[in-house]
């Protein structure tokens, strides 16, 4: 019997070795967890039970667990490399098979899928609808469409603008101050807005301010200098009424084609609904067969204030742009892949998942620093980072394997000292085992 303690010694050592060996194996292994061989003692027992002096059997590999905790998180520099900072598992698909990983060196294949480093399995994550929305709930493969970005029309202007209270009114009952684009004298103050039409041409937009009288202005509104139409005929105005306080009370807003007697739309906004985008060549406007936002333009225009101060707008926001290539990718905490484009647009192309299990311990390892869902685990949880217990994202990082090389040399020379005592033992044993030999 004492030969059988030894040698379940010796092999409890040598497991203990081989644990120890495979974690300084991996110590420079991208999202490597630890293992550690745990032991339980061996007691014979009869139907009735173990009595009070039943002398143990020796030990046995009771498991080798592994150690979920966290590793660093170095910086890289490559915006595909992603660290875990907290917990949950990235999710992998190798042809509908659905492995897990800390490991987060990702790469782009020929389709412009995001794989794992060898390129056998695709990452998992969430898709985006036409407008940029994230849609929850469906893994998908995650792919980075290098694709143009289509131009979209201006259908919404906005600003903050001051009009001047002590600004010379300009009387339009003369003709030399009758409203024209190409004198200055005939304005108070010009503000340009570059616009898109549907085709992601840019047109500038230009809006003279003309003080007509007490707490009344005028705005001329003309696209490429001329009106929305292209036509150079006299352009109506929009007449802006302000209070004592400065505050403005109301535009109105001529209906076009005019009716009599004339009417007027009232509001805070200014609405362009008959712009026909254009070019102008040598004074000669043609269009240019693109199209105008189908609802109209909305010029906000609540903002504006007349205030003792000089005339100035704030930088203006319009929501149109011109076609644009992919210039390069972004992730955030939350994980969501933002593709950065020439026209200075941004755009949500996808939503990395991770997964959460209710027992990691339960995971079964497949090498390749990945584990697979089993009884023991529970099925996974999918969910966006950031989330409840999820972690974070950090993008252009990597996480380190949690392997403490100074605990595992210990740890070694403890196994090496446990095989040694086992096999001194069986040495004794054996010496026992000589002497009563000698003895008949």
């Amino acid at each position: 019997m004492s030969f059988n303690i030894g040698l379940s010694g010796l092999f409890a050592a040598n497991k203990q070795l081989d644990v120890t060996g495979n974690n300084i194996a991996n110590v420079a292994t991208t999202g490597f967890k630890s293992s550690r061989a745990e032991f339980e003692d061996v007691y014979s027992a009869s139907k009735l039970g173990s009595g009070s002096k039943t002398v143990g059997s020796g030990v046995r590999l009771a498991n080798v667990s592994q150690q979920f905790t966290q590793g660093d998180i170095t910086n890289t520099g490559n915006v595909l490399d992603m660290g875990i900072n907290g917990s949950g598992f990235f999710v992998l698909n190798d042809s509908g098979s659905l492995s897990y990983t800390r490991a987060g060196t990702f790469k782009v294949d020929s389709e412009g899928y995001v794989t794992n480093t060898d390129g056998t399995a695709r990452l998992q994550g969430y898709g985006v609808d036409a407008n940029g929305k994230i849609q929850n709930g469906m893994l998908t493969d995650l792919r980075i469409d290098t694709s143009n970005l289509a131009p979209k029309t201006t259908d919404a202007i906005s600003s903050t603008i001051n009009l001047n209270s002590t600004d010379k009114v300009i009387d339009q009952t003369i003709a030399t101050n009758k409203f024209d684009p190409t004198k200055a004298e005939t304005y108070s103050k010009k503000f340009n807005t570059p616009i898109y039409d549907s085709q992601g041409n840019s047109h500038v937009m230009e809006q003279f301010m003309v003080k007509t009288g007490p707490n009344t202005w005028d705005n001329y509104t003309l696209i490429d200098g001329r009106n929305m139409d292209g036509s150079l005929s006299t352009p109506q105005p929009s007449t802006l009424s302000f209070d004592s306080a400065g505050k403005l009370t109301q535009i109105s807003t001529p209906v076009t084609p005019p009716t009599t007697p004339p009417t007027s739309t009232l509001g805070n906004d200014l609405k362009v609904t008959n712009w026909v985008p254009g070019t102008v060549t040598d004074g000669v406007w043609t269009a240019n067969g693109a199209a105008a936002n189908p609802d109209g333009m909305t010029i906000a225009m609540g903002n504006t204030t007349q205030y003792n101060a000089d005339t100035a707008r704030s930088i203006p926001v319009q929501n149109g742009y011109a076609t644009g290539q992919i210039t390069n990718l972004t992730i955030d905490g939350s994980g969501v892949l933002l593709a950065n484009f020439s026209n200075y647009q941004t755009k949500p192309i996808g939503q990395i998942s991770l997964a959460s299990f209710t027992n990691e311990q339960g995971l079964q390892a497949v090498g390749g620093t990945s584990w697979k869902e089993t009884y023991s685990s529970g099925i996974a949880g999918y969910d966006s980072p950031d989330t409840g217990s999820l972690g974070t994202i950090r993008s252009n990082s990597l996480e380190e394997s949690n392997v403490n090389v100074t605990n595992e040399l210990v740890d070694l020379i403890k196994a090496q000292s446990n095989y040694q005592a086992n096999a001194k033992t069986i040495s004794t044993q054996s010496t026992l085992m000589q002497t009563i030999i000698q003895m008949t």
